[in-house]
């Protein structure tokens, strides 16, 4: 099974605050749906709460040392775990989609970043995403750039390989 991560990241890696999206670019919540839809996504307890439900058409797989497993998903206790119950749902892929945490531990184990970059830098951000080494990762596609009217953000998907 390919290990993927899934974020969108600013220019100065940010990727959250508060526990919350930085900006809302709907053409890359499309991306994300049709990206992960089918497959297993694995997240902390943290990000869960903030999307506050289980994502449709997705096994939905909680990493938290909590004992109970939120309503309609699977609970790990750890990345390795959360990557076991992924591969038994006889997917192609799984996808990290957060939180901070999870994206560290997950980089090492990676195959594959799908990563929007979304052009702009964000000051009081609390959450990056960890430096993605050139030495490791390499670009395999690259989409247009696109500029979202609502924030007027400019972005582009990029997919990297080790």
């Amino acid at each position: 099974m390919e290990k993927c991560i899934i974020v969108a990241i600013s220019d100065n890696s940010a990727i959250g605050r508060d526990n919350a999206l930085l900006w809302h670019i709907s053409e890359d919540l499309k991306f994300f749906r049709r990206t992960t839809s089918g497959h297993p996504v694995i997240m902390g307890r943290k990000t869960f709460e903030s999307i506050g439900r289980p994502l449709p058409k997705r096994t939905n797989i909680v990493v938290s040392r909590g004992s109970e497993a939120p309503e309609g998903t699977l609970l790990a206790g750890s990345l390795a775990e959360a990557f076991e119950k992924a591969a038994e749902q006889q997917s192609e892929r799984c996808f990290v989609i957060g939180g901070g945490q999870i994206y560290a531990q997950a980089l090492e184990l990676a195959d594959r970043l799908i990563v929007t970059h979304v052009h702009t830098v964000i000051e009081n951000a609390d959450t990056f995403f960890p430096e993605i080494d050139p030495q490791l990762w390499k670009e395999d596609s690259r989409s247009e750039q696109y500029i979202d009217e609502e924030t007027g953000y400019s972005f582009e998907f990029v997919e990297y390989v080790r």
